[in-house]
């Protein structure tokens, strides 16, 4: 089925995990662009902060405080977006946390904790995103990661998360294809973004937890986040070192284990 999308200006772009971050940046960048942008998150202050920044530069913004690992999160944010602009043009899952420790050091409760919000509230968002979508065609924007493909240590329930979000989000845009549904589905793959998802996140280690080098703007990604919700792409890549690792790590298992593990140890 032949559709197109809306450019940002005439849109309404949900985003959660939009405290911080990615999801922040996006927002912003949305809203620059004249979007029109629903913010969620945990953290009711920070997004309301935010949606007033947003509104005081002459956006149209609102804040919606909620966990999307909830029963039911998903379809009150469909709600509140509906009952304020009308329409949803583009969804964005970015909402994620993150865990620092040796996998025998993680309990289930934390493991599910991770799949909770990240998988499972991904999950309830995506399909909410769909029943809307539907009938008027629209964006649906997963963030994955290159870990997605390339596991690391001492982020093991992160990374078998993001596998997870990857293979959900495969499926569900082939299946939309089959039945000739206007959405387009894309997985945005950051690399290595300077957020303080280091700092959000629980640690177990012994030294404050950090990311690998190179590490790129969120920005970055946000650019990406905001093509992919004018534009129809599979799959987007943020950053020339992701590029190089989902390249790489297929070809040469064994000597991306071992880069892996290097990496690791310098967390």
């Amino acid at each position: 089925m032949s559709f197109s999308l809306k450019p940002l200006s005439e849109q309404v772009m949900v985003i959660t995990g939009a405290s911080s971050g990615i999801g922040l940046a996006t927002a912003r960048r949305a809203a620059k662009a004249g979007a029109k942008v629903v913010l969620a998150a945990r953290n009711g202050d920070a997004l309301e902060e935010i949606a007033e920044e947003i509104r005081s530069d002459g956006g149209e913004a609102i804040a919606v405080a909620l966990d999307v690992a909830e029963e039911g999160a998903a379809d009150a944010l469909v709600a509140r977006a509906l009952n304020s602009f009308g329409r949803i043009d583009s969804w964005v899952n970015n909402a994620a946390v993150a865990l620092y420790a040796r996998l025998e050091q993680v309990t289930l409760e934390e493991h599910r904790r991770v799949f909770d919000v990240g998988y499972f509230g991904l999950v309830q968002g995506s399909m909410a995103a769909v029943r809307h979508l539907r009938e008027h065609g629209g964006a649906l924007i997963n963030l994955g990661s290159v870990l997605s493909n390339r596991a690391i240590p001492l982020q093991g329930s992160y990374c078998a998360m993001k596998a997870a979000v990857m293979q959900f989000t495969d499926a569900l845009r082939m299946e939309l294809e089959q039945e000739g549904a206007p959405i387009s589905v894309t997985l945005i793959k950051p690399s290595g973004i300077d957020t303080p998802y280091p700092e959000h996140a629980r640690n177990k280690l012994d030294k404050p937890a950090r990311l690998p080098q190179p590490l790129y703007d969120a920005d970055v990604a946000a650019k990406a986040i905001c093509f992919a919700a004018e534009h129809k792409r599979r799959t987007l890549i943020v950053g020339g070192g992701g590029v190089a690792l989902t390249a790489l790590a297929p070809a040469l298992p064994r000597l991306s284990d071992l880069g892996m593990e290097a990496a690791g140890a310098e967390f």
